[in-house]
């Protein structure tokens, strides 16, 4: 009787402390959606919360950082944490697909994002707000984030606002987007061997 290939858990859990702030975040790829999130950011709670139900991602993100400077410091590694976490989770990157898009509808909001989990950085992000904060979250720090996670988890991203006035929307379309296309970036594909790549890393 042949014996079932054991397929590795790809998960990882990573803890940054600085005198800023102290970032726990696990995260599981091959999760349900699955979210407990506290950062001291109703709004990014929100944003983080339906970033791992749209990825179907398990993920806690605990974070206490020195908020009443302002908020920069705790969204910064925040995004930081998560994409040594991601960058932990995903290994070798064998099997994988690599590449994914998405373009999600948030009422009048629409929005597109593109991802090459490629191990090079880069990010181009359109997106045009009115706001410039939504509760105790500064609306240009979204860019901030995306720029850092991807920067430390050395991936591709390009995230462009299509059309859309309301900035909660805009910002939600966005996230949404990003986790439908870091989803199928993420995916196995039984066809590939290896990683998707000529080169032969990624």
């Amino acid at each position: 009787m042949k014996a079932k290939k054991q397929t590795r858990i790809r998960e990882a859990l990573v803890r940054r402390k600085t005198k800023e702030t102290d970032v726990r975040v696990k995260l599981t790829l091959d999760g349900d959606g699955r979210s407990r999130i506290s950062t001291g950011l109703p709004f990014l709670d929100h944003m983080l919360e339906l970033f791992a139900k749209h990825a179907l991602f398990n993920l806690e993100v605990i974070c206490q950082g020195d908020l009443e400077i302002d908020d920069h410091h705790s969204v910064e590694d925040i995004a930081i944490t998560l994409g040594e976490a991601l960058t932990e989770a995903l290994g070798d990157k064998a099997g994988i697909r690599r590449y994914g898009e998405a373009i999600v509808p948030m009422d009048e909001a629409l929005c597109r994002s593109a991802i090459d989990l490629s191990g090079r950085f880069y990010l181009v992000y359109e997106v045009t707000t009115r706001r410039q904060k939504i509760g105790n979250f500064s609306v240009e720090l979204a860019e901030h984030f995306w720029r850092s996670f991807a920067e430390t988890a050395k991936f591709n991203l390009h995230i462009d606002w299509l059309r859309g006035r309301n900035t909660h929307h805009i910002l939600e379309g966005t996230f949404k987007a990003t986790a439908r296309a870091l989803r199928q970036a993420v995916e196995r594909d039984p066809r590939i061997t290896g990683v998707l790549s000529t080169k032969g890393v990624l």
